[in-house]
């Protein structure tokens, strides 16, 4: 997938580390059972980027939307040690918090319907595709 043309590198040492990925990946189960289908989210407003989705935030999400594999984000990490970690790879993954708003029972939970609170970049995600995929 192509980088957004505004998805530019351009850092100043460790903090303002750039990344694309995906918070949410669509119609694949997570480790609790929940699937996000496509439509979901809806259109999304401004959410923090935290980690561990606890604490201050440690960045920003810049932008955020769904496309056809899920939720996709561009963001920068402010925070130098966070920086650090996810520039090595040490830490890659991606989360998101969430209330429901509307969802199916079957097999699994089927999120239809949400409210995105905030993405956090996470040591293990729930979602095991919710990765980040580059870094500028």
């Amino acid at each position: 997938m192509a980088l957004d043309p505004r998805f530019r590198g351009g850092t100043d040492g460790a903090a303002g580390l750039r990344f694309a990925g995906y918070a949410a990946v669509f119609d694949r189960a997570d480790r609790g059972g929940d699937v996000v289908r496509a439509g979901a989210f809806g259109p999304v407003g401004p959410v923090p980027l935290l980690w561990q989705h606890n604490g201050a935030p440690v960045g920003v999400i810049e932008q955020a939307g769904e496309d056809m594999r899920g939720l996709r984000v561009i963001g920068r990490i402010d925070d130098a040690r966070l920086a650090g970690l996810v520039r090595s790879g040490a830490v890659s993954g991606l989360s998101f918090g969430y209330r429901v708003k509307a969802a199916a029972r079957g097999r699994y939970r089927e999120l239809t319907a949400v409210d995105l609170v905030e993405v956090s970049l996470v040591a293990q995600p729930m979602q095991p595709l919710a990765r980040v995929h580059a870094i500028a």
